[in-house]
């Protein structure tokens, strides 16, 4: 037990909150081994693990989308560099589409400031491709059956 770390510590030293490790370890993003306390203790390449998790969701990606990338590494081991280039490469698309949405919101939202309707009937920006509404009014996804 001496190699591995308290929670505290490595709450400190990964700048995340115990509860958010203990969130994390109830996805199953990473995971403890118990004391004879039942203290959890975590090995030190828990950190790196850590680290990883962060910065698939600084750019965006949930936890799903983590835990599934997370799944593909050979024995639940630790990501190395080469594991982020090879993961990060099949995220590309999918943060591309959002830049181009997000730089599509941004070129629009000049034409919105000044109406002010927010109309759910018009508004591109509050309704925009308003799939369900081309079918009427009311609720389209409540099955009530």
């Amino acid at each position: 037990m001496a190699e591995l770390l308290p929670i505290g510590i490595v709450a400190t030293r990964s700048g995340v909150a115990v509860s958010t490790l203990h969130f994390y370890e109830s996805k199953g993003l990473i995971h403890a081994e118990r004391s004879v306390g039942h203290q959890r203790r975590y090995r030190r390449d828990m950190l790196r693990r850590i680290a990883f998790i962060r910065a698939a969701q600084r750019v965006g990606l949930s936890l799903d989308r983590i835990a599934a990338a997370l799944a593909t590494l050979p024995e639940a081991r630790t990501p190395t560099r080469a594991d982020w280039a090879r993961l990060s490469r099949l995220w590309q698309d999918e943060l591309d589409a959002r830049i181009a949405a997000l730089t599509r919101l941004r070129d629009q939202l000049g034409q919105c400031i000044g109406c002010g309707c927010l109309s759910l009937k018009s508004c591109r920006l509050y309704n925009a491709d308003d799939v369900l509404g081309r079918d009427g009014s009311g609720a389209r996804r409540l099955d009530l059956g």
